[in-house]
């Protein structure tokens, strides 16, 4: 049996996105710019998806552009939306616990000239509203929140955040990295005061290499692409029409039971969390209950290092992660965990299990009963 709890860096796609990729790979195979029928038949997948995602986050389709993946998402955002509006200033803001991608971009425009502030979290690892607000300037053009954090699951007050930002000046651009959040919880960024979202296609059970940004119609930005003028010269290169429509078609079938599906994901969450704190010295990291992402349990597990309990556990066929997939080769310390005031000794022995509508309450059953055996045996070892 395969047990498979990192769907947090990765998830096996649906069947009907399989199927869907396929018969355009092998038989919709044509450029979406060619003017003959197989580009008109590629073309119509591409309004599928722009149909489908607008709907799902009530918006205008032509305000959905298609990008490579989340990555490449918040840097367009952070970037193209800095350059252009620099006039009105220069000053950025986002919190210490971002992902990588907007971490890095923003520590990039740091060295072209541009002001960061990073605002603290909660030990829960929820940003504080008030920090947001002293925060704001008059020649702030940019903040940047994630909706869900990655690492500890921490659902960060989007609603609230947009209300506050608009309200000190409606001109601030106002982006979320909804990589965690799209496909488990409601995403509105008209309602919100959202003007840019970011979303990747293989966190929500459809292909790599695809991602959207909406982007509010009137917002100010600039490319990062240049070339051909595909999608309103805002992003340039041949449409990946097989992962656009895979990514369309897992969206739609996740939000066709979303209310269904998160219901059963707190109640494994809840359970797996209670039968975890029942182990000594395991300590839950992020918030409880509705605080907190239905599919994401960071665990603290003290006197054993987590790359050391992943690979036993990998070893019973059960598959989890260290932190973030996109820095766990780096052995790099959490920033999330840091920014949370974790204690020192904890900061190494953190693992992270994710869920996905495919994770069965039999599953965490015998996860948990491998590590009540692996545990103890593990800690006879010393720490170096």
């Amino acid at each position: 049996m395969e047990i498979y709890l990192d769907n947090s860096a990765t998830t096996r796609v649906f069947d009907e996105v399989a199927h869907l990729v396929t018969e355009i790979f092998t038989k919709d195979y044509g450029n979406s710019s060619s003017m003959h029928r197989k580009g008109v038949s590629a073309e119509r997948y591409i309004k599928y998806a722009k149909e489908t995602l607008s709907k799902i986050m009530k918006v205008k389709d032509k305000e959905i552009y298609f990008t490579s993946g989340g990555t490449e998402s918040d840097n367009w955002a952070l970037i193209g939306a800095a350059y252009a509006n620099m006039r009105a200033g220069r000053h950025l803001i986002t919190t210490q616990i971002e992902h990588p991608a907007i971490l890095q971009t923003m520590d990039y425009l740091e060295r072209q000239g541009f002001e960061v502030t990073y605002l603290p979290v909660t030990r829960e690892g929820i940003v504080s509203l008030e920090a947001l607000k002293k925060a704001l300037r008059p020649d702030t053009i940019l903040v940047s929140i994630m909706q869900v954090n990655n690492e500890v699951g921490a659902i960060q007050p989007i609603e609230e955040a947009g209300e506050l930002i608009k309200k000190y000046n409606p001109q601030i651009l106002f982006h979320v990295d909804a990589v965690q959040g799209f496909g488990k919880l409601s995403m509105y960024p008209k309602k919100w005061g959202v003007d840019m979202v970011s979303v990747s296609g293989h966190k929500i059970h459809g292909p790599k290499g695809v991602g959207i940004l909406y982007i509010r119609e009137g917002v100010k930005i600039r490319p990062l692409i240049y070339g051909g003028g595909q999608q309103k010269n805002y992003r340039s290169g041949t449409e990946n029409v097989p992962g656009i429509a895979g990514l369309a078609k897992a969206a739609e079938v996740l939000y066709k039971h979303l209310d269904e599906d998160v219901e059963r994901l707190y109640e494994l969450r809840n359970y797996f969390t209670r039968e975890l704190l029942q182990m000594d010295d395991v300590r839950i990291n992020g918030p409880r209950g509705e605080k907190a992402a239905p599919h994401i349990v960071s665990a603290s597990i003290e006197g054993i290092r987590s790359e050391v309990l992943l690979h036993a556990l990998e070893e019973r066929n059960i598959f989890v992660s260290a932190g973030s997939a996109c820095a766990s080769k780096k052995h790099t310390v959490s920033a999330t965990l840091q920014a949370m005031k974790i204690e020192q000794s904890l900061l190494d022995s953190t693992i992270r299990f994710s869920f996905s509508v495919f994770t069965t309450r039999e599953e965490l059953d015998y996860t948990l009963k491998v590590l009540r055996e692996i545990i103890p045996m593990l800690r006879r070892y010393k720490r170096y």
